[in-house]
């Protein structure tokens, strides 16, 4: 007997999203179509500057034919390393419209990682800036589109869209879109091939659901290698909204994100949760009148946050679910007030065309309220890995409850379906894990840990032993022989062995800041258990790295006062000017709260938090937000602001 024919008809339609048929669209040919209905209506603002439908849809065009010169063709791949701006958006408009498929590159990760994506990603073209093109390997040929040069190419080229003629081919709504690039198990990242008619459907039932009007502005705050960034740049595009863009950074400040909802009058914003519950932390947030829409995403939701959410803001609150190679989100969940707060949100029902599977492990339907696998299918599946049809196989089986040909995607995660047929997110089936939304194979980690010669085993877990600050432990074994040459670091735990020191360094060039440890435990081995695997239960808690107390006390009030807020937001006590914040288990969600801290004690509004990256000791940070005069006095150095100071550009 088939799988499917032993499950009632009943709940096999429940498993299903409603059935709705789509037209055989792209994005470009969704967005062009927008333009000619409203050219004259506002498509972006950033910055203050504004730019119309149709200079948004020429500058595009003109990009594109750019592209088409160089060699693009449909079906190929062009790589964006461009920070978010209005060049950010022409670009993957221009992408998609020669037919090809966008690969985002975040510039703001280590070099390593860039040249590796684009090595996988084998880009025709790589678009980009001279900023970025300094900091960041592409490759001979990039275009730079502010390079006057590149300016002038454009303006002589033709401003109409390419035709099916210019690109060689039909639009094609099963061709790629983009390609967007996830932690691997195998130590490097893997691109997910999404089609346009994937992000088409998913696109079209989110204006069914929630229904964009002319006068909405939808906040795009989300890094363009997260697949939230899809729905946050093209949802509005096609629906004659307006984009409102964050400056480069300013998806990690509550404050400036305040300031651009209440300035731009946003409608529509998204968050991860964990980043909810700061912004809601933060001074002005219950001003966000404008608010009428507040996706979660990227992690479970707590249900703790919900009240707080809708009486804050004042605006419906909505709970997304969905994994990279099912297009984003696959089903939805609307939050209203008096839940039970000391559960999980449930992550709800399937969109359209989507069918969720709770399946055992012989692929069998589990029965209400009994947790099994989740597997997705239907019309947002991926087309899988970039050029790993191995992997792909394993993830994208056979549908056995579909037709013939069908396919679903084994996502891992934990599910039970509620008897009234909504889902329950119930964590993870194997060791993946989500930190501030963006999805993470430790193995990766464990890779780039143990390819040092100092290393010889290591395992990351994520702890959450702070309630409400989850973070990534990393436990590593000496080499056979290796010896350390200094065991005295302010975050060495356990016995000596590989310096810790050392070890975040290597990671923070290899991998982005989210998924650096912020903690390094050594063992002399690691804990297993009777039959011989890794016990992950019987591995110590780090605790917090206790600054060393070698360094320098605070000398002036500004100083005291960093130190107090720096330890608060790190759960510690007793830190000297010279204790670096992230050496002690600090990370950019960390910093947002010691962020706010400072804005509420100091009344410094802190514009981007990379300024703790680059000065993570408050001896350096004060004289960042505090420049002393143009000698070194006492006095001076002694000064407390009235506020308003900002950090200096480097």
């Amino acid at each position: 007997m088939s799988p499917s024919s032993a499950v009632p008809a009943a709940a096999r339609v429940a498993w299903h999203g409603p059935s709705r048929r789509i037209p055989p669209a792209t994005l470009p040919e969704l967005f062009e179509a927008q333009a000619a209905a409203t050219p004259d209506r506002t498509a972006l603002v950033f910055e203050g500057s504004r730019t119309r439908y149709d200079r948004l849809d020429a500058d595009a065009n003109r990009l594109a034919h750019l592209l088409l010169e160089r060699g693009v063709r449909p079906g190929d791949r062009v790589a964006v390393a461009v920070p978010r701006s209005v060049e950010l958006v022409v670009a993957l408009l221009a992408v998609v419209k020669s037919g090809a498929a966008y690969v985002p590159v975040d510039p703001d990760h280590p070099r390593d990682r860039v040249r590796r994506l684009l090595c996988d990603a084998a880009p025709r073209v790589v678009l980009t800036t001279t900023p970025v093109a300094e900091v960041v390997d592409t490759p001979d040929g990039a275009v730079l589109l502010d390079d006057p040069r590149t300016a002038a190419s454009l303006a002589a080229l033709p401003s109409s869209s390419p035709t099916a003629a210019d690109l060689g081919t039909a639009p094609t709504p099963g061709r790629p879109a983009y390609v967007i690039y996830t932690s691997g198990s195998t130590g490097h990242p893997k691109g997910v091939v999404v089609p346009h008619h994937a992000v088409v459907n998913r696109l079209l039932w989110m204006q069914h659901t929630y229904r964009l009007e002319a006068d909405d502005r939808v906040l795009q705050k989300t890094p363009a290698g997260f697949d939230v960034s899809v729905w946050e740049f093209f949802w509005p595009l096609i629906t004659g909204a307006t984009l409102v863009i964050a400056r480069p950074g300013g998806h990690k400040d509550p404050g400036h994100l305040v300031h651009l909802i209440r300035s731009e009058g946003v409608t529509t914003v998204h968050f991860v949760p964990s980043m909810l519950r700061y912004f809601l932390q933060a001074p002005g947030a219950a001003g966000c009148h404008s608010l009428r829409r507040v996706f979660c995403s990227g992690e479970a939701l707590p249900a703790d946050l919900v009240e707080p959410c809708l009486r804050t803001l004042g605006a419906d609150l909505h709970n997304l679910y969905g994994p990279t190679e099912a297009t984003v989100d696959v089903t939805h969940w609307p939050c209203l007030p008096g839940g039970d707060p000391s559960v999980t949100v449930p992550i709800g029902r399937p969109v359209w065309n989507t069918s969720a599977y709770v399946l055992d492990g012989a692929l069998r339907p589990v029965e209400d309220g009994g947790i099994g696998e989740l597997y997705l299918a239907g019309a947002q599946l991926a087309h899988g890995y970039l050029g790993k049809p191995g992997l792909t196989a394993g993830s994208f089986v056979p549908d056995p409850f579909g037709a013939p040909g069908a396919r679903m995607y084994r996502t891992g995660d934990l599910a039970a379906r509620h008897p009234e047929g909504h889902l329950l997110f119930h964590g993870r089936a194997d060791h993946q894990v989500k930190v501030r939304g963006f999805r993470i194979e430790p193995a990766e980690i464990e890779a780039a840990l143990t390819a040092r010669p100092d290393v010889g085993q290591a395992v990351v877990v994520l702890r959450e032993d702070r309630p409400g600050d989850p973070r990534l432990v990393a436990y590593v074994t000496p080499a056979p022989g290796a010896t350390r040459p200094d065991a005295t670091g302010p975050d060495v735990t356990g016995p000596e062995g590989p310096d810790t020191a050392l070890l975040r360094d290597a990671l923070t060039a290899r991998l982005p800041d989210y998924m650096v440890p912020a903690a390094f435990v050594t063992l002399d081995e690691l804990p297993l258990t009777p039959n011989g695997k890794l016990d992950r239960r019987a591995l110590p808690a780090p605790g917090n790295p206790a600054p060393a107390r070698t360094g320098r006390e605070p000398r002036t009030p500004v100083e005291r006062t960093l130190c107090a807020l720096a330890a608060e937001a790190l759960g510690t006590e007793g830190l000297t000017i010279d204790d670096n914040f992230f050496h002690l288990g600090g990370n950019s969600l960390l910093a947002v709260r010691y962020a706010a801290g400072i804005h509420t004690a100091l009344g410094t509004p802190i514009e981007d938090v990379r300024v703790f990256f680059e000065a993570p000791t408050v001896a350096e940070l004060s004289v960042r937000l505090f420049p002393p005069a143009d000698e070194d006095t006492e006095e001076s150095r002694t000064h407390t602001p009235s506020g308003g100071a900002r950090p200096r550009p480097r």
